[in-house]
């Protein structure tokens, strides 16, 4: 791999000048990637001509610099996440008509959860997620379940990590974090009224593929009062209609088979 004066590699560049966007700032000028890169700006400016003619990146006629259509092609092709995705959408959808607030389908990526959708409601209550936002594993009802079923390695990290608190009831404490994913474990859902936001309250439970490993997280988040149970069981039966989803063979057109919707379960709750 070709490497620069400094020993960095021009891959490990090109990735610096990806990370620099958020979803926040979806568009932005060359001297500013080169600002928050701390690339010289001629060498952002190379790099950036590159990408462009490669389509990874765009430069609108504002010659604001953007992701490209491209980078979203090379994703769509053979990425899991999304493989994840379309398999979970016909439930989330199920799941936001009956319950009415937001939908979201959580993954960890490194020690966050990242949110690969989220089906928003008109006037529900305040969620500061977003489809591509993070949050910390430790705030969430999404991280609560991924920490709760994944590595160890993982769990011990975070917990070795400061506990960042967003409200007086986000849990801080490393020891309050262990009981808290034992008793996710123990009843099969995150519960957490309050940690993000005191009016909000986050709902989330595991989905399985079909070998039964955790792959992702399924969660609401809805007004903190008193019917927060009642949220639970529907949680379940989406997940068990995700997992249903990843574990059917495929149909002959490549896509997976979402014949049998989730609401045969809603009988079961």
């Amino acid at each position: 791999m070709v490497r620069t004066v400094t020993g960095e590699s021009v891959l490990s560049r090109a990735v610096r000048i990806f990370d620099a966007f958020s979803v926040d700032d979806q568009a932005l000028q060359v001297s500013e990637i080169a600002r928050r890169t701390r690339l010289h700006i001629a060498t952002a400016s190379r790099l950036i001509g590159e990408l462009v003619a490669h389509g990874l990146l765009e430069r609108g006629p504002d010659r604001e610099v953007r992701i490209g259509v491209r980078m979203w092609e090379l994703a769509s092709r053979a990425s899991p996440t999304l493989s994840l995705r379309d398999a979970a959408m016909p439930f989330l959808e199920d799941l936001h008509a009956v319950i009415g607030h937001h939908v979201q389908l959580g993954v960890m990526d490194g020690d966050q959860v990242l949110f690969i959708e989220r089906l928003s409601a008109r006037d529900a209550v305040v969620n500061y997620s977003r489809i591509a936002g993070r949050l910390p594993a430790h705030i969430s009802s999404s991280g609560h379940v991924l920490l709760a079923y994944g590595p160890r390695e993982r769990l011990e990290r975070v917990l070795a990590a400061p506990l960042d608190g967003y409200t007086a009831h986000t849990i801080t404490s490393a020891d309050d974090l262990r009981s808290a994913l034992a008793k996710v474990r123990s009843q099969g859902f995150a519960m957490c009224p309050g940690h993000v936001h005191e009016d909000a309250a986050g709902i989330a439970v595991p989905v399985r593929n079909g070998l039964q490993e955790v792959v992702a997280a399924l969660s609401v988040v809805v007004p903190n009062d008193d019917r927060l149970m009642a949220h639970a069981p529907l949680l379940m039966a989406a997940a068990r209609g995700v997992t249903r989803a990843l574990s059917a063979p495929h149909l002959v057109d490549g896509g997976p088979d979402h014949s049998q919707s989730m609401r045969g379960d809603w009988r079961l709750v």
